[in-house]
């Protein structure tokens, strides 16, 4: 056995409690960006899960733990990514996770108009504007987390601003205190 095996096996527990507090810290938030992306929830904890395991297996590469948080995002997403392209038809996706009732202002039809909008988007698009408006990330960290160009990210976010905005307008939904 060479030094390295022995020095990896002895690493191994404190390696493991690293990652487990790390990727703790990440569930709340990794779940409601699943959620939201993939409109269902038991969907959601399953992408979760995945990228824990992608995340465990790929752990010995990560050479920087206190890049874990952009790194296991970007794993989620792509993962968040696949599962959305695989699905053939749109109309088997679930809500949002849902608050009881209506949010602080009374809106609960906004939420509803909200996921119908968003569901009109392309996957790209979905995932950058979720990035960007629920992850609130920048276009830097979003570019990062989707191994996009930044230029990319902010074409996709004009681009899925607008549909959503087209979305909203066929649906009677735009304000008329809005302006163009």
């Amino acid at each position: 056995m060479t030094d390295e095996g022995v020095m990896v096996r002895e690493e191994v527990p404190d390696r493991a409690r690293t990652f487990e507090r790390l990727s703790e810290d990440q569930l709340s938030a990794s779940y409601r960006l699943a959620a939201v992306l993939l409109r269902d929830r038991i969907e959601a904890e399953d992408a979760v899960q995945d990228a824990l395991v992608r995340a465990w297996r790929g752990w010995p590469r990560l050479r920087d733990p206190a890049r874990f948080e952009s790194w296991f995002q970007r794993i989620l997403v792509n993962g968040c990514h696949d599962r959305l392209r695989q699905r053939k038809h749109w109309a088997r996706v679930a809500q949002l996770p849902e608050r009881s009732g209506p949010d602080e202002h009374g809106r609960s039809d906004e939420r509803a108009a909200l996921r119908q909008a968003l569901e009109s988007l392309s996957v790209d698009q979905r995932v950058v504007v979720v990035l960007r408006y629920f992850g609130d990330l920048t276009m830097e960290q979003i570019a990062e987390r989707t191994d996009s160009r930044v230029g990319t990210v902010k074409s996709r976010l004009h681009h899925g601003l607008r549909a959503l905005r087209a979305a909203y307008e066929a649906a009677g939904r735009i304000p008329a205190e809005v302006d163009r």
